[in-house]
């Protein structure tokens, strides 16, 4: 299929999520002339549509489309909520083995979202008319044979070292301007708190980012106008036209904000601007406290171990001897209720053959026992099992079955 025949194709075509979906993914690869879920060339416990996976928390799901170590896929109908599909695929991350791109598309947009241990998360969009492109196809097809092509450049440890200096930079000029260091870390333990919130949409539109922007003009406003925030924050209410959710805690008991100058604002503007999902809080809870401190300020640069080192350092020594231990157990776990089940199984053919039995001999002895002359009987099996093997039935015993 040519670009201009795909394109052509799937600006047309009015299709729903479900009708749409493989299809699309179909025409996608013979687009860029890359294997097809079920392609011999991949088994296809790697690499399939519809891959089941159980949601963090609770609840079974399923991926559009999934490849062991490169990407999953989850597909919206055309406009419709990628936002969804994203949070969807993150349910679905670690039961698929921590894929590091988690694709969402609602056909005339493919977006791609890196999601590497380790790195920020960035983005990747491809409208329809971008697949003209060669080089946009080519990209693509790393999604197929080379998803390091997307890993982040930065990593979280230098966004995280990035956005610890900044804060360390704010805390020091508003000392050096003869603001008490304890104010000074209250004051910004709320600027903290508002940079992740609105990255995680508790505060909308990146409301505290836009604040600090607009009041580069007029730097003499802005303490007044963060103080107003975080009494909108203290409680619960309205701040700038937006709904500001309360924010518990008792940060906000006192919603006192500084003054700051336009330097100041600026340093404060650039640590907004940071991706503040990306920020590592093992990492930046050391150096915030470094910066905030004048004791610890020259420990700032001092070097820490970043999450991934520590990971080629647990994962040979203990979490691999530990893995294989437990895959030891399991087995042996399986072993045992195998052969349980093995025995259960017997016990219920014995039982089973025990019930088939007493049915059968209920109406043999109930044949007998409509015979009228019950000593004739008797005296024929002593003959005949006396003439077999020596042995005699009890006249007891017949008369016993027969009563």
């Amino acid at each position: 299929m040519s670009p201009p025949e795909f394109i052509a194709k799937w600006r047309a075509v009015p299709v729903t999520e479900r009708q749409g979906a493989q299809a699309h993914f179909l025409d996608l690869c013979e687009l860029l002339g890359v294997a097809k879920p079920y392609d011999p060339a991949w088994p296809v416990e790697r690499y399939c549509f519809e891959k089941g996976a159980t949601k963090t928390g609770s609840g079974q799901g399923w991926a559009d489309v999934w490849l062991a170590g490169h990407f999953a896929w989850e597909y919206k109908r055309p406009e419709g909520d990628l936002a969804k599909a994203l949070k969807q695929l993150m349910t679905y991350a670690l039961a698929l083995d921590n894929p590091p791109l988690l694709v969402v598309s609602d056909i005339r947009l493919i977006q791609v979202h890196t999601h590497f241990t380790g790195t920020p998360s960035e983005v990747h969009s491809f409208e329809l008319d971008d697949l003209a492109d060669p080089a946009a196809r080519d990209k693509l097809r790393g999604l197929f044979s080379a998803p390091e092509r997307f890993r982040p450049a930065r990593t979280t440890a230098a966004v995280t070292a990035e956005a610890a200096r900044k804060f360390a930079e704010l805390a020091e000029a508003l000392r050096l301007r003869g603001h008490d260091k304890d104010r000074v870390a209250r004051f910004l333990d709320r600027c903290l708190l508002c940079l992740f919130a609105e990255d995680v949409g508790l505060l909308p539109g990146r409301l505290f980012e836009r604040l600090v922007d607009k009041s580069q003009a007029e730097p003499d406003k802005l303490g007044a106008r963060l103080a107003e925030l975080f009494r909108a924050m203290q409680a619960g209410g309205d701040f700038a036209l937006e709904d500001i959710p309360w924010f518990n805690g008792g940060l906000f008991d006192q919603p006192e904000a500084l003054p700051l100058a336009l330097p100041e604002i600026q340093i404060l503007l650039a640590a907004a601007r940071l991706d503040w999902q990306a920020i590592d809080p093992s990492i930046f809870g050391t150096l915030f406290e470094r910066g905030l401190d004048p004791d610890k300020r020259s420990q700032l640069g001092a070097h820490y171990t970043d999450p991934a080192s520590i990971a080629r350092i647990i994962e040979p020594v203990i979490v691999a001897p530990l893995l294989a231990e437990w895959a030891a157990t399991r087995a042996e776990i399986q072993a045992k209720l195998a052969r349980l089940a093995d025995e259960e199984a017997a016990h219920a053919e014995e039982a089973k053959a025990a019930a088939a039995a007493a049915i059968v001999s209920r109406g043999w002895t109930g044949s007998i026992a409509a015979m009228p002359d019950k000593e004739s009987l008797c005296r024929h099996f002593d003959l005949r099992w006396g003439l077999t093997g020596g042995r005699r039935i009890s006249r007891f015993v017949i008369m016993l079955f027969c009563s």
